[in-house]
């Protein structure tokens, strides 16, 4: 059986992979070149674990550290840059493999809270933390609005995820088994809200559409 230690870094890679695929899809969409691309496959793969281990105090971070971060980060960039219409096949390839890397990494940041005497409610947030992170850097180096603040259940499926694998620690459950059924949650949440459209509730007017209002009211009086 593997260790708690070995299946984090296993979590931790394969959410560094998928994120720096949606890193590179968005880039390529954007058209940047090569080195863009694989900048910025590093930064959506790798920038949710690196604030995570800044706030817990695990200095320097795993991905700054940690050789196979960087590997999978470029691996990631290169076979989107060379493979791009073979990736680019799959339906809304940005949002899957951002769905597929949030759950990964809200699951791996809740476990490594958990490891390191965090308590539940603040294990459960840095989860959903490491699960936003990146893709918030993503977006910001691309002069976007990130997508959680508004994407369909984004943060909520990350923190739906960290908090079955903490509620899983609290009831004494294999972690492997808490791991699995958050990911599946998270997973299904997203994927599920991206498909119908869920959300939660929005502001009817936005301040800019008001200050348009009372400007028109002015006029009229």
């Amino acid at each position: 059986m593997i260790t708690i230690e070995t299946f984090i870094r296993i979590l931790d890679l394969g959410g560094t992979f998928v994120f720096a695929l949606s890193g590179a899809v968005a880039a390529v969409n954007r058209r940047l070149d090569i080195f863009g691309i694989l900048v910025l496959s590093f930064v959506a793969g790798n920038f949710g674990g690196i604030m995570r281990d800044v706030l817990i105090g695990a200095v320097p971070p795993a991905a700054l550290t940690d050789g196979r971060y960087l590997l999978v980060s470029v691996l990631a960039g290169l076979i989107t840059f060379f493979l791009y219409a073979g990736v680019d096949r799959l339906r809304t390839p940005v949002l899957l493999f951002d769905a597929i890397g949030l759950s990964f990494f809200a699951v791996a940041g809740a476990q490594k809270a958990i490891t390191l005497g965090l308590s539940p409610v603040m294990s459960a947030l840095l989860g959903m933390l490491t699960g936003i992170g990146g893709g918030m850097t993503r977006d910001v180096l691309l002069m976007e609005i990130p997508q959680v603040l508004r994407s369909d259940l984004y943060a909520v499926s990350a923190l739906a995820a960290a908090t079955v694998v903490v509620v899983g620690h609290i009831l004494g459950f294999p972690y492997g088994i808490s791991a699995f059924a958050g990911g599946a949650l998270c997973l299904a949440l997203r994927l599920m809200a991206i498909r119908h459209g869920w959300h939660l509730p929005a502001a009817r007017l936005s301040a800019q559409e008001r200050a348009k209002d009372n400007s028109s009211d002015d006029k009229g009086e």
